[in-house]
């Protein structure tokens, strides 16, 4: 099952540990409007690293928050991938993160990586100690681009494991060309998606 719920890949790699911990847990934050669950960009993500790490364990969690159209449930957001990150890190001592999100979703994102965004600050990010058990992050229209800024350039600590992707025609994420409203949404159609969990599948392996 994809949208809000689990993502279990066959096999397992790594270490034993409870056979209900995933090797990785995939931590998603829908776009503003969408239904719970990991959202319409989540899905193809999610569905295409479970794919990419076949002979992994791989469990999605969706974020649970408003994703309002005021924009003003980011730090909700935030706060639960951030709880959701401790409670599994706690249970599950050998289970890895990729995180992401999509529009609003990716401010979830990056408030929970304790970057601030120019719609508010946030006092709720993972804790330094559980730092390294983030393989990947993985963000889609993010607004924070519309200051100039990725989690690349913005994250010392997690800057080297992310990957922002932001469609020349996207507005939401400081596109220049176009800027057609369709460019935000597109990113299951034009192969970022798939790119995305390329990228975040080779730091898995890597690491």
């Amino acid at each position: 099952m994809l949208a809000g719920g689990l993502v279990i890949a066959t096999a397992s790699a790594g270490a034993a540990q409870s056979a209900t911990c995933p090797n990785i847990e995939v931590v998603f934050a829908r776009g503003t409007g969408e239904l719970p669950g990991v959202g319409f960009v989540g899905t193809p993500f999610v569905k295409a690293l479970t794919t990419k790490l076949s002979g992994y364990s791989v469990r999605s969690y969706a974020v649970n928050y408003a994703a309002d159209f005021m924009q003003l449930s980011s730090t909700a957001g935030a706060r639960d991938m951030v709880n959701h990150v401790r409670t599994v890190a706690t249970t599950c001592p050998k289970t890895r993160f990729v995180l992401g999100g999509y529009s609003q979703g990716a401010t979830v994102t990056d408030k929970a990586l304790g970057i601030s965004s120019f719609m508010s600050t946030n006092n709720t990010q993972i804790p330094p100690e559980l730092a390294g058990r983030v393989a990947a992050v993985v963000v889609f229209g993010n607004p924070l681009g519309l200051t100039g800024g990725t989690i690349a350039t913005r994250s010392t600590t997690y800057g080297p494991r992310s990957r922002d992707y932001c469609n020349n025609a996207d507005i939401v994420c400081g596109g220049r060309s176009g800027g057609a409203l369709g460019g935000h949404l597109s990113y299951p159609l034009n192969g970022s998606t798939e790119a995305g969990a390329q990228f975040a599948a080779e730091l898995v392996r890597a690491s």
